[in-house]
């Protein structure tokens, strides 16, 4: 008999506290214009305070739409079967195949996150993270994999096989193996879309695909952006920590393992799998939040700390100065590692 007591969906977010009106792209002195829609599987919204007054509403909601659905249809999509990504996951072994620059620059973060972590982060885990049935469909199972279908697996993954090289705008794969942006693309759609509004002279935003973040300038009346972290709490969305942007310019992005498992004879199986062990992981570590310079690298980092575990992820951090919020088990109640980089945004000034 199957006994799958709970499998939830998992898109860690962050909540906004604005104060005063929000307006959908009306003009005028202290108003927030604001753009929501769908990309990648999961929402975005768009706060901008400053629109140039040269570009109507009506050409940045199109320019917006057109480019979040290249990046993801065009570009990153495994499941669009004509988008860079699938043709790359069809391609021979050790042949060369020609990347768009999108594709080169995600796969180099990608690798050097991989490479920092010794293998925490390895884009290439989907036929372990299938096999545990977290994949695009939703199995159940029986009984929890084996060892030795987990070392099939594990054969098919490996960040090391995959050969980038930006000179000849080529990547090729020495081995067989199927590559999966999800825990990368959405933070470097943000990137672009910052890249953007930048261009287009745009001082003052708050961005947001899915709960990965850019921030730039203020609010008006120069009042800091307020993101809050969520509570790691399988039940509605509460409110666990807020922080102020202060004014300055970065990415933020979370992870964590509370909403997306399952449980198998009184055993909760976390929906992060560890591509070193082929498991899932089993430590403390409840969720993580950090601070970049990039949505990309942000993304990718969060997914990385989730993999190590606390003392692992804080032996990292503290070798990086990176700024990051942990939110970690501590029997029945939850405790906090919060790095001094990211402590100074918690305070308003």
């Amino acid at each position: 008999m199957h006994e799958l007591l709970k499998r939830h969906s998992f898109s860690i977010t962050f909540l906004v506290l604005f104060l005063g009106a929000v307006f959908f792209f009306t003009r005028g002195e202290g108003e927030i214009h604001q753009l929501n829609g769908f990309t990648m599987g999961t929402s975005y919204e768009l706060k901008i305070v400053d629109m140039p007054k040269e570009i109507s509403a009506e050409q940045v909601a199109v320019d917006v739409s057109q480019l979040l659905s290249e990046l993801d249809t065009e570009f990153f999509s495994t499941y669009a079967i004509n988008s860079e990504l699938s043709r790359f996951n069809r391609h021979g072994v050790n042949t060369p195949f020609i990347a768009s620059n999108r594709m080169i620059e995600v796969m180099l973060i990608a690798q050097e996150v991989s490479a920092l972590s010794g293998g925490a982060f390895d884009i290439t885990v989907g036929p372990l993270v299938n096999l545990w049935g977290f994949g695009p469909s939703v199995q159940v199972f029986d009984s929890v994999p084996l060892q030795h279908q987990i070392d099939a697996a594990k054969g098919l993954v490996g960040f090391q096989h995959l050969r980038i090289s930006p000179s000849n705008q080529e990547v090729r794969k020495a081995q067989d193996i199927y590559v999966d942006l999800s825990a990368i693309a959405k933070g470097y759609a943000v990137d672009q879309l910052a890249e953007y509004f930048d261009e287009a002279g745009v001082e003052n935003y708050f961005l947001e695909i899915g709960g990965e973040l850019k921030i730039k300038g203020t609010k008006p009346g120069k009042e800091s952006w307020i993101p809050a972290i969520e509570a790691p709490l399988d039940t509605a969305s509460q409110v666990y920590q807020i922080f102020y942007s202060r004014g300055d310019n970065f990415a933020v992005a979370g992870s964590g393992d509370y909403r997306n498992y399952f449980e198998r004879d009184g055993v909760r199986y976390s929906h992060e799998i560890d591509p070193r062990s082929g498991r899932p992981v089993t430590h403390k570590l409840a969720a993580a939040y950090v601070i970049d310079e990039s949505a990309a690298r942000a993304d990718a980092l969060a997914t990385t700390y989730m993999i190590l575990g606390l003392d692992d992820a804080v032996s990292l951090v503290e070798k990086q100065g990176q700024a990051v919020y942990f939110i970690y088990k501590d029997g029945e109640n939850f405790k906090d590692y919060v790095s001094d980089e990211f402590s100074v945004y918690l305070r308003s000034n």
